[in-house]
C-alpha cells in the first residue's frame, strides 16, 4: 500500500471508475423508497466558486447517505443556460450565445466532476435546448388558452444598461439585479402570468410547508402581502373623476384629512393643477426612481408634493389635499390612501411635516393617554370619537358598521387585497424562450399552433448593443397567421429566464420525454423534491414563481402535486476578509506580500468578512485548493467550518488543518492495513472484550449514532465530522497489537466502519482506503450500507480511568463505572505493577475525577 496521500491520482482514478461504470445513474424501482435531492442549478458562468462548491457539496453528501440508508436517491444535475449574461459576452466578444454558453457548460460540467458529485448525467439537460423549451412554448399556449397568460400595457421597470423589463423582485435597491444600473419605470405592452390567481393558496399552503425555513416562508407571507379592508371611493372636487382607496381602517374615515397616491398612479397628470406643473413632475419623477422597499420602511424620509386638487371626504364633506407621496406604492391597494394621521405613523409624520390636520377619531378604552396631544399616532384598539352616529362604537364593529354605511350609497365595499402583482415575464432580448404568439391584423393575437413548436431562436444573428435583434430579422418576424393563414409577424419578446427554472424540476424525472413535457406517471413516482438546497435570495423570486408554476401545471392536468419542494435548506454564503490597497483599490491575495500591495509596496488594509465576491477579491479559486490539496479536502472543509444554513468564513488554515487530519487518517490506515486485511471483523462469538478494546468499540457505536443523528437532523455535517475526528484522537491512542487476533478483528470492524461513515463525505479518499482494505476495486462504497449502531454496546458497565503519578501516566484500569475514590485508590495500590512506584513514597495528596482519573501526588 502506497505510504504517500496523493489525492488527484486517487479522485482521478475514482471518478473515472464510477462514470465507467455508471455507478449514479437511477431508474424508477418501486421497491424502494424514492428520494428526489436536486440543489438549485447553476447559470454557466464558466466557472464554478465556492458559493456553488458548498451548494453541491451539501447536496451530495445527503445523496450519497441516503442511497445508502436504502433509499432510491434522483440527484440530477442541468444548466439555467438562457439569460444577458451569455448575449452580453456576445456583444463582447463577437460571439453567439450559443458557443459561449455551451463552451461554459462543458467546462463548468468537467469542474463538477472534478469534485466527485453523485450526478446522473445522463438526466442533463440546458435550459436553452430547443427540445426543453419546446414544452415551455406549450404550456404557456395551454396558459393563455386559460387565461393565465395575457397581454396588457402598464408601468414597467425598465433597465436601460440591460435594456429589458425587470419584474418587482427584480429590482433591488432601485436597481437592476443583474447590473446594478438605476431602474427607470417605463409604459409598455407586456405579457403577464396570472399568479394573483393563485395569491390565497400560495399564502395557504405557506403554513402547511414544514420543512421550509420559516425565515422564507416570512418573506413569501410578506410579498403576497395578504389585506382584509374596505375599497371606498372619493371623487374629486369639480371633476367627475373617482379615485378609489383600499384600507384596511375605515374606522378612521372620519379622521382622514388628506389623500396619498403613489407617484405611478395613472392618474397623477391629471391631478396637476398648480402654476409650477413641471417642477412637480420632476419631483414625481425621481420618487419613482426610488427603491420601492426602501419607500415604505419606517425610518424612511418620508416625501411628497401637493397635486393641487382635492377630493371629497365622503363621510364628513371635508375638502381632502390630494398630495404624491413617495411612501405610496402602486403594487399595493390601488395606489391610493386615505390619510388619517391621528391613526397612522406615516401619515402623523408627513401630516407634521406639511402642516397638515391631525383629528383625532379613536380614542383607547382606558384613556391611558391624551389624544388630543399626541407625539405620534395612536394605532391602538378604542372608541370612536369625532365620528358622528358611530360615536362610542367599539372600533373592530365601527369598521364593518362604516362599510356597509357607504355600501348603500354606492361608495364602499368590503374586499381583499394582496400586495402581490401579476409576474410580467416579457424580455426584449435574443438569448431567451421565444414567446410562440403571432399578431395577424385579422383575427389578432393568435398563439402557434401545437405542431409548429419549438418556435426555435434563430441561429444567424449580428449581436449589436441593441435589444431589438429579433426585430431586425425578418425571416423570423415575418410569418403566416396559424387562424387565416394571411401574413403576419411574430412575437419579438423572449421569456423571463425564471420560467425556465419554474418547471425544470419536473423535466428531470423525465428529461427525454418527447411526447409532453414529462411522463405523468414518472413525475408521480420522482416529485415532489424531497430536499432543494439553495440561496435564500431566491425567496420572493424563484422560490414563489416555482410554486406558482407547479399549481398551473396540476390545474393544467399535467400533475396532481401541489407544492415543488418538501423541504428547503438555504444554506449561508461562504465569505472571506477583504484586502484593500490605498492606492489600487480591492486585491486578491496573491497581490499582496507580507501585508503589502505588491505593486506599489503600500500597506494593505485588511477589511471585514464579507461574501466573497469577484468585484471585491475576496474570492477563493476552487481550482486552486483543489489542485494542492484535492477534492476530499475542499469538500471536508468546505462541510466542518459551519453549519449549512449559515455563513461559513474561509481559512487557509482551516483547508490545512482538514488536509492533514485526512493525511492522518491515511496513515493510521498504512500502518495498520498489512495486519488486518485477511481479518473478519468482531461479532459477539468471538469472546467478551475487556479494556481499552470494549472502551473503542462503544465509542465506534457512539460516533455511529452521533453521525447517523446529526445528519438526519437537518444535516448537520460539522458536528458529525467533528465526532469522527474526535474518535481519530481517542482510536490513535489505543495501542493497536498485531499478535493479538480479538484486538485485529475489532480494529477491523473500527475501520469497515470509519470508512463507510467518512464516504458519503470524502468518497474518493474513503474508495481508495475500502480498496485497499478489501482487495477489490469494484465493490463501491454507494452500494453500502451505512452502518447503524448497537444500543448494547453502549451501554457503559465499565470505564477506563487513567492513573497519574505527579502527574505522569502510570497506568490504565477498566473498572465499574461510578466507582468511588476509596475504592479507586485501594485497587491501584494493591496491584502488583503499581506498587514499585509508591514504595517507601508518602502520598500528600490524591486527585480523582471520577469515570476519567486519579492522580497521587507523592
Amino acid at each position: 500500500m502506497e505510504n504517500v496521500y496523493e489525492p488527484e491520482k486517487i479522485e482521478e482514478k475514482w471518478q473515472k471508475k464510477w462514470e465507467e461504470k455508471k455507478l449514479f445513474k437511477v431508474d424508477i424501482d418501486k421497491e424502494k423508497k424514492k428520494y428526489y435531492l436536486l440543489e438549485m442549478f447553476p447559470y454557466p458562468s464558466g466557472r464554478i466558486h465556492m458559493g456553488h462548491v458548498r451548494n453541491y457539496t451539501i447536496g451530495d453528501v445527503v445523496a450519497r447517505y441516503k442511497r445508502m440508508k436504502g433509499f432510491n436517491v434522483l440527484h440530477p444535475m442541468g444548466w439555467d443556460a438562457f439569460g444577458l449574461p451569455a448575449e452580453n459576452a456576445a456583444i463582447q466578444n463577437n460571439s453567439h450565445p450559443a458557443k459561449w454558453t455551451y463552451d461554459n457548460i462543458e467546462y463548468m460540467r468537467t469542474q463538477l466532476k472534478r469534485l466527485g458529485f453523485s450526478y446522473d448525467w445522463d438526466r442533463e439537460f440546458a435550459t436553452c435546448d430547443p427540445e426543453y423549451y419546446k414544452w415551455e412554448q406549450l404550456i404557456f399556449i395551454k396558459m393563455l388558452e386559460k387565461g393565465l397568460a395575457y397581454r396588457a400595457k402598464g408601468n414597467v421597470n425598465w433597465c436601460p444598461q440591460c435594456l429589458t423589463v425587470l419584474a418587482n423582485e427584480q429590482v433591488e435597491d432601485g436597481k437592476c439585479w443583474r447590473c446594478g444600473a438605476e431602474v427607470e419605470i417605463k409604459e409598455l405592452s407586456q405579457w403577464y402570468f396570472k399568479i394573483t390567481d393563485y395569491a390565497e393558496e400560495l399564502l395557504e399552503w405557506t403554513y402547511k410547508l414544514k420543512g421550509w425555513p420559516e425565515k422564507v416562508l416570512i418573506m413569501q407571507r410578506n410579498w403576497i402581502g395578504k389585506s382584509v379592508g374596505s375599497e371606498i371611493k372619493f371623487k374629486v372636487k369639480d371633476s367627475d373623476i373617482e379615485i378609489t382607496v383600499f384600507t384596511t381602517r375605515p374606522d378612521t374615515l372620519f379622521g382622514a384629512t388628506f389623500m396619498s397616491i403613489a407617484p405611478e398612479h395613472p392618474l397623477v397628470e391629471k391631478l396637476i393643477k398648480v402654476e409650477n406643473r413641471n417642477e412637480v413632475l420632476k419631483i414625481v419623477n425621481e420618487m419613482k426612481k426610488e427603491d420601492k422597499i426602501k419607500r415604505t420602511s419606517e425610518d424612511y424620509e418620508k416625501k411628497g408634493v401637493f397635486t393641487g386638487s382635492y377630493c371629497i371626504n365622503p363621510v364628513t364633506g371635508w375638502e381632502m389635499p390630494i398630495y404624491v407621496a413617495n411612501f405610496v406604492l402602486m403594487e399595493y391597494g390601488t395606489g391610493a390612501v386615505m390619510a388619517v394621521p391621528a391613526h397612522d405613523q406615516r401619515d402623523f409624520e408627513f401630516a407634521k411635516k406639511y402642516n397638515l390636520k391631525i383629528i383625532p377619531v379613536i380614542k383607547p378604552h382606558d384613556d391611558s393617554i391624551d389624544i388630543y396631544n399626541l407625539d405620534r399616532a395612536y394605532e391602538g384598539p378604542g372608541i370612536l370619537i369625532n365620528s358622528g352616529e358611530f360615536n362610542g362604537m367599539d372600533n373592530e364593529k365601527a369598521k364593518d358598521a362604516i362599510t356597509e354605511y357607504l355600501a348603500k350609497r354606492g361608495l364602499a365595499r368590503k374586499t381583499v387585497n394582496y400586495r402581490l402583482r401579476d409576474w410580467g415575464i416579457s424580455r426584449q432580448r435574443y438569448w431567451g424562450a421565444p414567446i410562440p404568439v403571432i399578431y395577424c391584423d385579422n383575427c389578432g393575437i393568435v398563439p402557434e399552433k401545437e405542431e409548429n413548436l419549438p418556435v426555435v431562436l434563430p441561429k444567424d444573428v449580428k449581436f449589436t448593443s441593441s435589444s431589438d435583434v429579433l426585430k431586425q430579422l425578418e425571416d423570423f418576424v415575418k410569418t403566416k397567421c396559424p387562424k387565416c393563414g394571411a401574413p403576419a409577424r411574430r412575437e419579438t419578446d423572449t421569456m423571463d429566464t425564471f420560467v425556465e427554472s419554474s418547471w425544470y424540476f419536473f423535466r428531470f424525472a423525465d428529461p427525454h420525454c418527447n411526447y409532453a413535457p414529462f411522463d405523468k406517471e414518472k413525475v408521480h413516482y420522482w416529485c415532489p423534491v424531497d430536499q432543494y438546497i439553495g440561496g435564500i435570495e431566491h425567496a420572493v423570486l424563484h422560490l414563489l414563481y416555482a410554486r406558482f408554476y407547479t399549481k398551473v401545471l396540476r390545474d393544467l392536468g399535467y400533475c396532481n402535486i401541489d407544492e415543488p419542494f418538501t423541504n428547503l435548506l438555504t444554506q449561508g454564503m461562504v465569505c472571506k476578509e477583504t484586502k484593500r490597497c490605498p492606492e489600487h483599490g480591492w486585491l486578491f491575495d496573491e497581490e499582496v506580500e507580507d501585508n503589502r500591495c505588491k505593486y506599489c509596496g503600500k500597506e494593505v488594509i485588511v477589511g471585514r468578512t464579507e461574501k466573497m465576491s469577484k468585484s471585491k477579491k475576496n474570492v477563493v479559486d476552487p481550482e486552486n485548493i483543489i489542485k494542492k490539496y484535492g477534492a476530499d479536502t475542499a469538500r471536508l472543509f468546505i462541510l466542518f467550518a459551519a453549519p449549512p444554513d449559515k455563513n461559513l468564513d474561509w481559512s487557509d488554515q482551516g483547508v490545512e488543518g482538514c488536509f492533514r487530519f485526512l493525511k492522518r487518517v491515511w496513515n493510521l490506515a498504512v500502518n495498520i492495513f498489512p495486519d488486518i486485511k485477511d481479518v473478519e471483523k468482531y461479532s459477539k462469538k468471538d469472546g467478551e472484550l475487556k479494556g481499552e478494546l470494549k472502551e473503542l468499540r462503544r465509542k465506534l457505536h457512539h460516533t455511529i449514532k452521533k453521525v447517523n443523528e446529526d445528519i438526519e437532523r437537518r444535516f448537520h455535517f460539522n458536528t458529525a465530522i467533528a465526532a469522527v475526528m474526535e474518535f481519530i484522537n481517542f482510536l490513535s491512542q489505543v495501542k493497536f497489537n498485531k499478535e493479538d487476533e480479538l484486538c485485529k478483528k475489532v480494529f477491523r470492524e473500527v475501520f469497515e466502519n470509519l470508512i463507510v461513515i467518512l464516504s458519503p463525505f470524502v468518497p474518493h479518499f474513503a474508495e481508495e482506503l475500502w480498496s485497499k482494505l478489501t482487495g477489490k476495486e469494484d465493490d463501491f462504497l454507494l452500494n453500502k450500507s451505512f452502518p447503524s449502531w448497537d444500543e448494547e454496546v453502549l451501554k457503559v458497565n465499565e470505564t477506563l480511568i487513567v492513573v497519574q503519578i505527579n502527574g505522569k501516566l502510570r497506568g490504565k484500569f477498566t473498572v465499574p463505572i461510578d466507582i468511588d475514590e476509596d475504592e479507586m485508590k485501594n485497587i491501584v495500590l494493591n496491584d502488583e505493577k503499581m506498587k514499585k512506584y509508591f514504595e517507601g513514597k508518602k502520598i500528600k495528596k490524591v486527585i480523582f475525577v471520577k469515570n476519567k482519573l486519579i492522580n497521587f501526588v507523592i
